[in-house]
């Protein structure tokens, strides 16, 4: 876990599986964002500097919006796409070259998404 993020394990076993369609959800409430999948919560962003950097890009590459204060997003992505989204809520944005990969990652989630996102 770093100080910014953290990924469950239970990310890590859903990607493990290729699958074209998982409903996700992403919630904002006092403590940052939180990323879930049938209830199991997949990455938690904290409330900080880093942590929210992190989650609104790990949103933008869901093709999701920031949910406000209390609210949830519904995003509708392939396991490839979680992938770059968990990838990207791990990088260290204190490091520039963090934002070299974020690019890429980025880049490659619209990719995948295609016409496919979904955002609520």
């Amino acid at each position: 876990m770093s100080e910014h993020t953290r990924i469950w394990d239970e990310a890590e076993e859903l990607i493990s599986v290729p699958r074209a369609h998982l409903k996700l959800e992403l919630s904002q409430d006092e403590n940052g964002l939180t990323l879930k999948h049938d209830g199991h919560t997949l990455v938690e962003c904290f409330l900080t500097e880093q942590g929210m950097l992190a989650g609104g890009f790990m949103a933008e590459s869901l093709g999701a919006r920031l949910p406000r204060l209390g609210e949830t997003v519904v995003a509708r992505v392939s396991t490839g796409v979680l992938f770059r989204a968990i990838s990207i809520a791990s990088l260290d944005f204190g490091n520039d070259e963090s934002y070299t990969l974020l690019d890429v990652w980025l880049d490659e989630a619209r990719m995948q998404r295609g016409s496919s996102a979904s955002d609520a």
